[in-house]
C-alpha cells in the first residue's frame, strides 16, 4: 500500500510543518512565506530530479496543463488562504478545517466528473462537517499572534477557502497521475511552478514587490523558513503526489487529512489550549473522514 503509507507520511509532515509556519506567520506575511517555501522547495525538486535522472515522462501539454491549474489553486491560492488561516485560528484549528477537503473533492467529483456517493459517503461528510463546527465555534482563549474573538471569522473563511483550493487541485492531480506515467517529482515541480507564479501575480497586483520577503534578511529565520520548505512542502507534496498516483483520489486525500490527530499533541506541547471537545470534534470528524475511505471504490 505505497499510496496510502505516502498519505500518512504527509499528513504527518504537514501537521509538524504547520505549527513551524504558525510561529513563521508572525514574522512573515501569508504571501511572503507561501513564496519562500515554494521557491525553496523548486529548488530541491529541480536538484533531486537531476541527480536521479528523471526523464520528464508523460508531460504532455495536457496533462501540463491541468497540473499548472491545480497548482495554482492549491498551492498559490490554497496555501495562502491557509497561512492566513493559520495567523488567525492557531495550527490546530487551520488544520482542522483542512478535514472539509476530503468530502469538497468528492462533492467536486460528483459535479464534474459524475462519480456517485453511496449513503455511507453522504454519512462520511455529514459527520465531518459537523466534527469541524463543532471545533471551530469552541469558545477558547486565542493563541498568542493570532486573531482575537471566539473563533476568528476571518479565519475561518480563509481555512474553508483553502479546503476548496486544495479539494479542486487534489481532483485534478488525479485526472493527471492516474492516466500517466508522470513522475511524482515532476508534477510536484510543475505544481509549485504554477503556484509560484500565481503568488508573484498577486504581489504585483497588490504593489508591493519583494517587499514581503524583506524578514528573511535575518540567517536564522531563513534557515527556519528552509527547514519548513523541506518538511512541509518538499517532502510533503512530493508524498502527497505520490498518494494520489497510487491510491484513490478519496482515500489519498482523507489520510492525508488525518493531521489533526497528529497536530493535537503537537499544539499541546507548544503551549496552546486543547479542550476534551477539541479532541472529540476531531474524532468526529476523522471518523467521517474514515468511512468516506469505505466508501471509496
Amino acid at each position: 500500500m505505497p499510496g496510502e503509507l505516502a498519505a500518512l507520511t504527509a499528513a504527518f509532515l504537514w501537521a509538524v510543518a504547520s505549527v513551524m509556519f504558525g510561529r513563521l506567520g508572525q514574522r512573515l506575511p501569508p504571501l511572503g512565506l507561501n513564496l519562500a517555501k515554494g521557491a525553496i522547495a523548486i529548488g530541491l525538486l529541480l536538484v533531486t530530479l537531476v541527480l536521479l535522472g528523471r526523464p520528464p515522462t508523460g508531460l504532455t501539454a495536457g496533462a501540463v496543463g491541468l497540473l499548472l491549474i491545480s497548482g495554482g489553486v492549491g498551492i498559490g491560492l490554497g496555501d495562502t488562504l491557509y497561512f492566513a488561516a493559520i495567523n488567525q485560528l492557531g495550527p490546530r484549528r487551520a488544520i482542522l478545517l483542512e478535514t472539509l477537503a476530503p468530502p469538497m473533492a468528492a462533492l467536486i467529483a460528483l459535479a464534474f466528473l459524475g462519480e456517485t456517493l453511496t449513503g455511507t459517503a453522504w454519512v462520511g461528510i455529514g459527520l465531518t462537517l459537523v466534527g469541524v463546527s463543532w471545533v471551530v465555534a469552541e469558545r477558547i482563549p486565542p493563541v498568542k499572534g493570532m486573531a482575537p474573538g471566539p473563533g476568528g471569522y476571518r479565519g475561518v473563511i480563509y481555512g474553508v477557502l483553502a479546503a476548496l483550493g486544495q479539494a479542486v487541485g487534489a481532483v485534478l492531480s488525479r485526472l493527471v497521475l492516474a492516466e500517466t506515467a508522470i513522475d511524482p517529482l515532476w508534477s510536484s515541480l510543475v505544481r509549485l511552478l504554477a503556484g509560484l507564479s500565481i503568488i508573484l501575480g498577486l504581489l504585483r497586483w497588490r504593489g508591493q514587490g519583494m517587499t514581503p520577503l524583506t524578514p528573511l534578511r535575518s540567517p536564522r529565520l531563513l534557515a527556519t523558513v528552509a527547514l519548513t520548505a523541506f518538511v512541509g512542502t518538499y517532502l510533503a507534496i512530493y508524498l502527497q503526489q505520490m498518494a494520489l498516483k497510487y491510491a484513490a483520489t478519496g482515500i489519498a486525500q482523507a489520510l492525508t487529512s488525518t493531521s489533526p490527530l497528529f497536530i493535537l499533541p503537537l499544539a499541546a506541547a507548544s503551549g496552546e489550549s486543547v479542550s476534551p471537545r477539541a479532541v472529540a470534534g476531531a474524532m468526529v470528524a476523522l471518523g467521517g473522514i474514515s468511512l468516506l475511505v469505505q466508501a471509496s471504490p
